[in-house]
């Protein structure tokens, strides 16, 4: 990952401890604790890979596992300390690390882990695929992971009230029917988008399988302005809107087409790929 996408991390940490409060980015925080809370094991060591400010570690910590962090910015890890600490839970470790390169911890220790994030900042192919690779060398037999990747198709959508500006141009909008590669001119840093089908391939290839995988914001991806004003006006619709769509972000019909895709696997039996790698 380049000193640009670690020096966009280092100056948005508070920033980045607040996001999932906002009434949009709800949708996905909610989405996301579900499918933590429907396919982790019960009990056991998670590793949070791309941890940010740990606003995930802390609910893990809460719920009794075991937790280590790894992010490639220092004032994100040191937000999620600080914070973890007022609540009085302590996490394992907390390593600053590039997720690039996951081979400095031991093979086979954890029973989960999170990447939620790292993917959407590695623009090559091959590098991904090394994080997932390596994913599946620190789990432990059985080891579930959550991989989550922002998805074109929904920025898509997203654009239509985010940007749409940019949409003068034509090819902005046939652009986002693929993968993209975007630098931080165009994207909020240096960026990967992916299209779902490519991204559970990168899964499978890195020795996974899918369990399932899930849209974050549901059927109300792309409707941020929307969401925010019925989250000011009218509380009712908008927490009934919140758990509809967090109980549906798995649903067919809505998981292709939103900003942030979570893929949920298992490592594969008998996966050695950390061996060969």
């Amino acid at each position: 990952m380049s000193e640009t996408v670690k020096r966009y991390y280092d100056d948005s940490a508070e920033r980045e401890w607040l996001r999932l409060e906002q009434p949009y980015s709800k949708v996905e925080w909610l989405s996301t604790l579900r499918l933590m809370d429907r396919y982790l094991p019960d009990t056991g060591h998670i590793c949070d890979i791309g941890s940010g400010p740990g606003r995930y570690a802390v609910e893990l910590l809460q719920q009794g596992y075991r937790v280590t962090l790894m992010d490639l910015s220092a004032r994100e890890l040191a937000l999620a300390e600080q914070e973890i600490g007022k609540l009085g839970l302590q996490a394992e470790a907390y390593i600053c690390e590039d997720a690039r390169n996951l081979h400095l911890l031991e093979a086979d220790q954890y029973e989960g882990a999170l990447v939620l994030g790292p993917l959407y900042h590695i623009l090559e192919e091959e590098q991904r695929l090394q994080v997932i690779r390596q994913t599946a060398g620190i789990l432990k037999a059985d080891g579930v992971a959550l991989f989550s990747y922002i998805n074109s198709w929904g920025v898509l959508k997203a654009g239509v009230t985010e940007f749409s500006e940019s949409y003068r141009d034509p090819e902005q909008i046939y652009g986002y029917l693929r993968e993209q590669k975007l630098d931080d001119n165009r994207g909020f840093t240096e960026s990967y988008f992916t299209i779902p089908g490519k991204a559970l391939e990168e899964v499978r290839a890195g020795g996974f399988d899918i369990l399932s995988y899930a849209g974050a914001e549901s059927f109300l991806a792309g409707m941020s302005a929307e969401v925010t004003r019925l989250y000011r006006e009218d509380r009712q619709v908008y927490d009934n809107l919140l758990q509809a769509a967090s109980e549906t972000s798995e649903a067919p019909q809505y998981r292709e087409s939103t900003e942030h895709l979570i893929i949920v696997a298992r490592k594969k039996a008998a996966s050695l790929e950390h061996h060969a790698w």
